[in-house]
């Protein structure tokens, strides 16, 4: 008598009754799934999840000066010093860049020490001194770093700038503006894309000297 012909992929086939391979099977068909799935509809499903995480999180109060002027907020824990500057107190001077951290054109000073706001929680700031590019002026007098980059042709786009003057004020105050050499190790963490670093080096080179041309 002929055997009985197995076809494989049955629920007869000897074969799918090995645990191992029933879970390879299910976990094949899963991640066909998902990569069958329209990209529309994933993200839908994941601002989905950030809503109801969003809503999740209750907002916290944050009492900060800024630029020399109180303000009282409330702010989600999560959301960073750039995007309360920016978003919240309506201070778009300090940009938004990489958001990781990495070109500095979103540095401000937070008690005097140079930060990058992407990276810097808005609630770390409770209770301390914000400083923006729009505050170094003095009405309409300008900083004398503004003033130097302004001469020398410190930047062309303009977009890194902000950041580009706020850590040039911290490095002179922070003694670490005594030769080209020293000024370009602790610029380093401001990008120019426009390549205008000889310039900026001169700028703050100035000011250092007191005004005098270098």
């Amino acid at each position: 008598m002929e055997k009985e012909k197995i076809c494989p992929g049955t629920l007869q086939d000897p074969g799918l009754q090995d645990p191992s391979r029933r879970n390879f099977l299910k976990q094949s068909g899963l991640l066909t799934a998902v990569a069958l799935t329209p990209a529309t509809a994933l993200k839908a499903a994941n601002e989905h999840v950030d809503d109801k995480i969003a809503g999740a999180l209750e907002k916290m109060p944050l009492k900060m000066e800024v630029n020399g002027k109180p303000y009282k907020l409330s702010v989600e824990p999560r959301a960073t010093l750039l995007d309360i500057l920016r978003e919240q107190l309506d201070l778009t001077g300090t940009k938004k860049g990489c958001d990781h951290g990495q070109c500095g054109a979103c540095t401000v000073h937070v008690d005097g020490t140079r930060v990058n706001s992407c990276l810097t929680l808005g609630i770390m700031a409770n209770g301390k001194k914000v400083t923006t590019i729009e505050g170094l002026a003095k009405g309409d007098e300008l900083h004398p770093m503004q003033e130097a980059f302004l001469k020398h042709d410190g930047f062309q786009c303009g977009y890194c700038t902000p950041g580009q003057i706020m850590s040039a004020v911290a490095c002179i105050k922070e003694g670490h503006a005594n030769s080209e050499g020293e000024i370009r190790e602790y610029m380093s963490g401001n990008i120019c894309r426009c390549g205008a670093y000889p310039n900026i080096v001169n700028a703050i080179l100035e000011v250092k000297n007191g005004g005098q041309p270098v």
